[in-house]
């Protein structure tokens, strides 16, 4: 067993600034959900001001968690991110579990999600079908490529993340301002609306936990961030409010351009007729190659970073070695990305449609967040003495309403799913607890030998 990883406490230089910082939280946050999941939720939830409920409450609770993720790393700046919170808070059993979901569930069905959106944006661009076996196959080739790519050392430093960030930022004011300044909709289509069904908006919370996640990327920069104790509550609460503008912007100006019931037809579309609509065709498919470099942008950084997870493990002997092994050549976690691709290729097979990919994902995914966030409080008595360059503000309350929140959601989004046959979620689930079993039979496997 190599020496475990909280044993390097300082090996992370501290280099990300404020912008830095802010462009990475904005940038791995924002992919495609924004552009793909509006149509979903219209359909599942037929009233605008439910709809703008619903993004508002889980930006706060979103933001909430960023705040109480971004003390644990302050506390435990080290590799793996939530990995480690979770290994100090409760132990190798339960760190063993988030890991084993991180490389068989969650970081595989991000990047098939991602793949199959990139893949419907594709075909829509190119006016062709988008049936399931042509979404399958640009998929799966781009989770090919880019596998590849990085495992023969692609780097994607912090002024690309910057240039892609700002295409996305761009891609998002261009939608708002152009609908409001230019476009030919009607404030009368944000009072209109329906009925809501409990189901659908259960349903619903899927969609809007999925384009909202990605704020947990500030565990794995708050050991790298230049002054943590003076930067880290700006950066989040900036890249946060950021985002939660943005997306609700971009509601208000779908919703004004267009009444909920066609918002609801449009899937993949949305961005691109608004955008036609607006300013012509020509304007449509700048922002639909916008789009898809954001959700392109997005795919390739996890299949970067969350490599890192099961890094992390195999230094800590919670997993097979050759997991935390660096190609002699390229200097990447080789095993790592070739696993998780091949997970992702097999999950597009699989799961197929890009809704039931999210909703298998954000499932398990928040889940393991509830735990994440609720190690403050046993951290907060288990290393009382540590120092913290970073402390949660208004706590316990902040971390409180994360938790309570997400439970709440969670709990919607399994009823809601089961109510219409769906049980992605309770596999994932069941993927999860089949964690613990196959922990204890590691830790008999590495007493044998």
């Amino acid at each position: 067993m190599t020496t475990p990883a909280h044993s390097e406490p300082h090996d992370l230089r501290r280099v990300i600034g404020f912008a830095g910082g802010t462009a990475l939280i904005v940038g791995i946050t924002i992919g495609g959900g924004i552009f793909r999941k509006p149509p979903t939720i219209a359909g599942l939830v037929p009233n605008p001001i439910v709809i703008m409920g619903l993004w508002t409450a889980f930006g706060l609770i979103s933001i909430c968690g960023a705040l109480a993720v971004a003390e644990l790393s302050s506390l435990l700046p080290q590799p793996g991110g939530v990995y480690v919170f979770l290994r100090e808070a409760y132990g190798d059993a339960a760190a063993f579990v988030f890991g084993w979901l991180y490389v068989l569930v969650t970081t595989p069905t991000a990047v098939a999600a991602l793949s199959v959106v990139f893949s419907e944006f594709l075909l829509n661009l190119l006016g062709m079908s988008s049936d399931v076996p042509s979404v399958q196959v640009i998929a799966i080739a781009a989770i090919i490529t880019l596998t590849l790519a990085n495992v023969r050392g692609a780097r994607v430093g912090a002024a690309v993340s910057e240039v892609t960030t700002l295409v996305k930022v761009t891609a998002l004011v261009a939608i708002i301002l152009g609908a409001f300044l230019l476009g030919n909709g009607s404030l009368s289509h944000i009072t209109e609306g329906g009925a809501v069904e409990r189901g659908g908006l259960a349903r619903a919370v899927a969609s809007v936990f999925w384009t909202y996640d990605g704020w947990i990327a500030v565990s794995m920069i708050a050991g790298e961030v230049v002054a943590p104790e003076r930067l880290m509550k700006r950066i989040i609460i900036t890249g946060m409010l950021v985002i939660v503008t943005l997306y609700i912007g971009a509601n208000l100006a779908y919703l004004y351009m267009m009444p909920v019931s066609v918002m609801a037809q449009q899937k993949e579309a949305i961005a691109r007729t608004v955008m036609t609509e607006i300013a012509g065709p020509a304007a449509g498919v700048v922002i639909l190659l916008a789009i898809m470099t954001s959700v392109f942008g997005a795919l390739n950084g996890n299949l970067l970073a969350k490599p890192r997870v099961a890094y992390a493990m195999a230094r800590d002997g919670l997993t097979f070695s050759f997991l935390g092994k660096i190609h002699p050549r390229w200097s990447t976690p080789y095993a790592a990305l070739l696993i998780q691709g091949m997970v992702a290729i097999v999950m597009v097979l699989i799961l197929k449609d890009f809704d039931t990919l999210t909703t298998y994902f954000v499932v398990v995914e928040w889940a393991a967040l509830i735990f994440a966030v609720g190690a403050v409080f046993v951290l907060r008595r288990k290393m009382s003495t540590a120092p913290r360059p970073f402390r949660t503000p208004a706590y316990p309350w902040v971390p409180l309403f994360f938790v309570i929140g997400t439970v709440i959601g969670v709990s919607a989004i399994v009823w809601g799913e089961l109510q219409v046959g769906n049980f992605s979620p309770i596999y994932g689930l069941g993927i999860a607890l089949a964690g613990f079993p196959v922990h204890h039979l590691w830790k008999r496997l590495k007493r044998t030998q």
